[in-house]
């Protein structure tokens, strides 16, 4: 398996350092992972308590396992991450001083063959984070109305030639039920034109991307997940981002926007109390990897970083 390297972590460490240095702080990673950051932020801050949530059981038995050497002041816990409030709740916490989300799929999932997230090697549809419950990529395929397969690949994947894939699959299923990757990559191979396939990119990697939306909910979650997190930032708190793809990026940054304006009428001279901004942002749009780190880690090429502190508790 390849190394696990976390994406901008020396820029992840030098945006929660303000929130987290020299006192009793707790940090939840929403997404823990192979634990990369999360360990590089418990050794900056001797004092920290991490929270560490992961949906994928196989990854939190290895975050554990890198984590370890923190002893106690790491508690893993198997969950979804929109159940942020939840599971601070259930610890007696109302506030955090730090979230971070490292959003996608992990780098174990894709070097795991069997989980099904890659096109680039054979193996059975899953495609769930959480391989314990819910239906797989297969079962989507398999059963959708054609119409709400179409919407899927345009929305969660941007796939221009949604219709004509779709047909493909229906065409397919009816003669032999999808199981494995090759299959259907060998599909898409056909339905994408040979144009597209020489300008844009491989022709399975919007397919494959819109399916692990949609089994994994991603988009729904990460929509719960980030007010949830926001509500439980401590002011002086603070909350970093890290999307790989624009839908996501699109909700973390109109999240961050609504609430670092402020909702006093315009045209009053002084801001009514209550009313003023609860956020301020702390990165000049997305971020993104430089060549370096992109030459070191191919993951980082796609990365948008957005993080916002909490200016005060809200109305």
């Amino acid at each position: 398996m390849a190394e696990h390297v976390p994406v901008l972590l020396e820029r992840v460490l030098e945006l929660f350092a303000p929130a987290l240095s020299g006192r009793p702080a707790v940090l939840v990673d929403a997404t823990v992972g192979l634990g990369g950051h999360s360990d590089a932020l418990l050794s900056a801050h001797p004092q920290l308590r991490l929270i560490a949530l992961d949906r994928d059981p196989n990854a939190l038995e290895r975050a554990g396992e890198r984590l370890a050497r923190h002893g106690d002041r790491v508690e893993l816990v198997h969950a979804v991450y929109d159940r942020i409030g939840d599971v601070l709740a259930e610890r007696g916490l109302s506030t955090v001083d730090g979230v971070l989300f490292d959003l996608g799929v992990s780098s174990m999932q894709l070097d795991l063959a069997e989980r099904g997230f890659a096109y680039a090697r054979d193996a059975p549809l899953d495609m769930r984070m959480d391989p314990t419950t819910g239906p797989t990529a297969a079962d989507v395929l398999n059963t959708y109305e054609p119409a709400e397969l179409v919407r899927i690949l345009r929305e969660y994947g941007e796939e221009r030639f949604a219709q004509r894939i779709v047909k493909a699959i229906v065409a397919q299923r009816q003669r032999e039920p999808f199981d494995r990757s090759e299959g259907l990559v060998r599909l898409l191979y056909d339905a994408v034109p040979a144009a597209s396939r020489r300008t844009g990119g491989h022709p399975a990697k919007r397919t494959f991307q819109a399916l692990r939306i949609e089994v994994n909910g991603e988009l729904d979650v990460l929509r719960a997940a980030i007010p949830a997190a926001l509500a439980a930032l401590a002011p002086g708190g603070r909350i970093v981002v890290e999307s790989y793809q624009s839908l996501e990026d699109r909700i973390v940054k109109q999240a961050f926007a609504e609430l670092a304006k402020s909702r006093t009428p315009q045209g009053l001279p002084v801001e009514l109390p209550g009313h003023g901004p609860e956020l301020k942002l702390l990165t000049r749009g997305a971020e993104k990897a430089d060549e370096a780190e992109i030459e070191r880690n191919p993951r980082a090429a796609s990365v948008r970083l957005r993080a916002a502190e909490r200016i005060q508790e809200a109305a």
